[in-house]
C-alpha cells in the first residue's frame, strides 16, 4: 500500500564550503521573527519542494539563490526542476525576489535579493514587510498593544505578564524628560570639495568615466579642471548616472583627446535650469524596492503581486 512520504526536510546537505556566495548586495535575506528550525518544518509540502525548501533553509546568509547555483550544488534536481521548485515556493509563501537599490555616494545600483521564511506567509505580510523594508525596518510580529501605564522595564522583561485591566492608582504620574533632537550634518554642496580627502561627486562621475569607457580616460588634473562644469550639471537636478550616461552616450570608434570631447559635451549638453515647481517634484523619493515575479522576473510594486506572482502569470497559471 503507498504510503505518503512526510519525511523531514533534509538540512545537513547545505553548507557554506560546498555552496558560493553571492556577490556583496545579492543572495538570500532571512526575514526577521522567525521560529527555531525543526524537524518536518516543510513535511506538507511535496517531495521535490520539501527536499529544495530544506536545502535553502539550511544556507549561510548571503548565499547565492539563482537556479545555477542551486542545481550545481544539489545533485538531486536540474536548473528546471530548481526553477519550478522556487515558483512554488514563492506561491507557498516562503519566498520572494526583490529589487532593491544599493548603494551610497551617487553610485547605486540594482541588486536581486532572495527574502526566505521559513514559515509560510500570507501576501498581506509580505507587503507589509516589504513596505517595510523599503523605508529601512522590517515589521516585527503583531502583538497585543500595551496600555500606556506599564512601564517600559516590564513590557522588556516580562512579555508575557500580564497585564491590568485598569491603571493603578499612584500619586506622583511618570515624567519624561524629552530627549533633544539630533542636529543635521551641514551638507557640502554639490561639486565641492567637503574636505581635502574627500573629492566632490562632480569630481568622481568624471574620474570613474575612465572605468565606464576607457576611451574617456581622463588624469587627475582634467578631472580638476572639469570638476565645475560637471558640478554645473548637478547643480540642476542631474545625478551621477545621467551625467554619466550623457557623457559616454554615441562615442566614436576612437576619441583622440578626452578632455576636450568631455569639456565640449558638457557645455554643449548643459540642461536647462528647472522652475521651482519642478525642482520641488524632482525630489520626490524614488522607490529602492521592487518585488520580482518568481515566474518571469518582471519587477513591480509589492501590492501588484500575488503568491510571488504577477498578473499575467496568475492568469496562465493552470492551478
Amino acid at each position: 500500500m503507498a504510503v505518503s512520504n512526510l519525511s523531514p526536510a533534509p538540512r545537513a546537505s547545505a553548507s557554506s564550503r560546498s555552496h558560493p556566495k553571492a556577490n556583496p548586495g545579492y543572495g538570500k535575506r532571512s526575514v526577521p521573527d522567525q521560529r527555531p528550525a525543526r524537524e518536518g518544518d516543510f513535511a506538507l509540502l511535496p517531495e521535490r519542494e520539501r527536499h529544495i525548501a530544506g536545502y535553502v533553509d539550511a544556507l549561510p546568509e548571503g548565499a547565492a539563490m539563482d537556479i545555477k547555483s542551486l542545481a550545481r550544488s544539489q545533485p538531486l534536481y536540474g536548473q528546471m526542476a530548481v526553477g519550478s521548485a522556487l515558483r512554488a515556493l514563492g506561491v507557498a509563501g516562503h519566498l520572494r525576489h526583490v529589487r532593491c537599490l544599493s548603494g551610497e555616494d551617487g553610485q547605486v545600483r540594482w541588486v536581486t535579493r532572495t527574502f526566505w521564511s521559513r514559515t509560510a506567509r500570507d501576501n498581506e505580510w509580505w507587503d507589509a514587510f516589504l513596505t517595510a523594508e523599503e523605508c529601512g525596518s522590517a515589521p516585527q510580529e503583531a502583538a497585543a498593544p500595551l496600555p500606556p501605564w506599564v512601564p517600559a522595564s516590564l513590557a522588556a522583561s516580562e512579555p508575557s505578564a500580564s497585564v491590568p485591566a485598569h491603571p493603578p492608582v499612584t500619586t506622583v504620574p511618570q515624567q519624561r524628560t524629552p530627549e533633544p533632537m539630533p542636529q543635521p550634518e551641514p551638507q557640502p554642496q554639490p561639486g565641492l570639495k567637503a574636505t581635502a580627502d574627500r573629492p566632490s561627486p562632480a569630481f568622481l562621475v568624471l574620474a570613474r568615466l575612465g572605468r565606464t569607457d576607457s576611451r574617456l580616460a581622463l588624469s587627475a588634473a582634467d578631472c580638476a579642471a572639469l570638476e565645475q562644469a560637471a558640478a554645473e550639471w548637478l547643480a540642476r537636478g542631474a545625478d551621477a548616472d545621467h551625467l554619466t550616461r550623457a557623457l559616454i552616450a554615441g562615442l566614436p570608434a576612437s576619441v583622440d583627446s578626452p578632455f576636450g570631447f568631455v569639456r565640449r559635451r558638457l557645455r554643449d549638453k548643459l540642461p536647462p535650469r528647472l522652475p521651482a515647481a519642478a525642482t520641488a517634484a524632482q525630489g520626490t523619493p524614488v522607490r529602492r524596492l521592487m518585488v520580482e515575479c518568481t515566474e518571469c522576473r518582471v519587477p513591480g510594486r509589492p501590492e501588484a503581486f500575488r503568491d510571488g506572482l504577477c498578473g499575467p502569470c496568475r492568469q496562465t497559471d493552470p492551478a
